[in-house]
């Protein structure tokens, strides 16, 4: 287990973990960042009652930044947001699930890729700083013990999901994390799906994040962010 560093509150863990009973949570109030912190914040904003994420070329992203809940750890859950993304082709981010954060800030673990869909990882499982791709979009990924990666596709969901996607428009992901499984919908259509059996590597907890990509100017917003415990 990674260590989680001191900017995420303790005293908030208690006090959500008292008040949730398993019902669905707005965890972002649209006109704040309470309940959100990042080491660094001159990358993120309040715009639109959306969270926002801005690279520019008077403040360029050079190390991938992350905007942290300070809600504490989460297990099985459903997750559920709305997105966009400006900034051209190579515009990148996602959000952080089950995650740990190192002590440089960077958060690791897994994460649902936000990118343009002419690229393979919009609607995918990614480990950040760890096993790397773990389901593109289209792909049901077995994570065996051994660490091997047994794949099979969704179907024809992941069409029909980038079918419904409009760069620059608002997209929505639901996000469910359930034991080993970890499953993603864009706009209703799943588009990958982990089952995560090696134990030395897997989280079946952690925290969320919003991750802003080092990379070229770019704009990542997040808005009517839902979550839902499952325990």
């Amino acid at each position: 287990m990674k260590m989680i560093y001191r900017w995420v509150s303790v005293t908030t863990v208690v006090l959500v973990g008292s008040v949730w009973g398993g019902e669905k949570v707005e965890i972002f109030d649209g006109s704040s960042f309470e309940s959100w912190k990042a080491p660094e914040m001159s990358y993120w904003s309040i715009e639109d009652g959306s969270i926002t994420a801005t690279s520019s070329e008077a403040n360029p992203c050079t190390k991938n930044q992350f905007l942290v809940w300070q809600g504490g750890e989460v297990s099985d859950f459903v997750l559920k947001l709305k997105f966009r993304v400006d900034g051209g082709q190579k515009a990148n981010s996602g959000i952080q699930v089950r995650s740990q954060i190192q002590e440089d800030g960077h958060v690791v673990g897994y994460q649902i890729d936000i990118a343009q869909p002419g690229a393979p990882y919009l609607g995918a499982i990614y480990d950040e700083h760890g096993r790397k791709m773990l389901a593109q979009r289209g792909e049901i990924t077995t994570v065996t013990a051994e660490g091997s990666m047994e794949k099979e596709m969704v179907g024809e969901s992941a069409g029909k999901a980038i079918k419904s996607y409009t760069p620059g428009e608002w997209s929505e992901y639901e996000i469910t994390a359930k034991g080993d499984k970890i499953t993603v919908k864009l706009n209703g259509h799943r588009t990958s799906e982990v089952i995560d059996l090696q134990v030395a590597e897997r989280e079946l907890s952690g925290l969320l994040a919003l991750q802003l990509h080092s990379g070229p100017p770019m704009k990542v917003q997040f808005k009517d962010i839902v979550l839902k415990p499952l325990n």
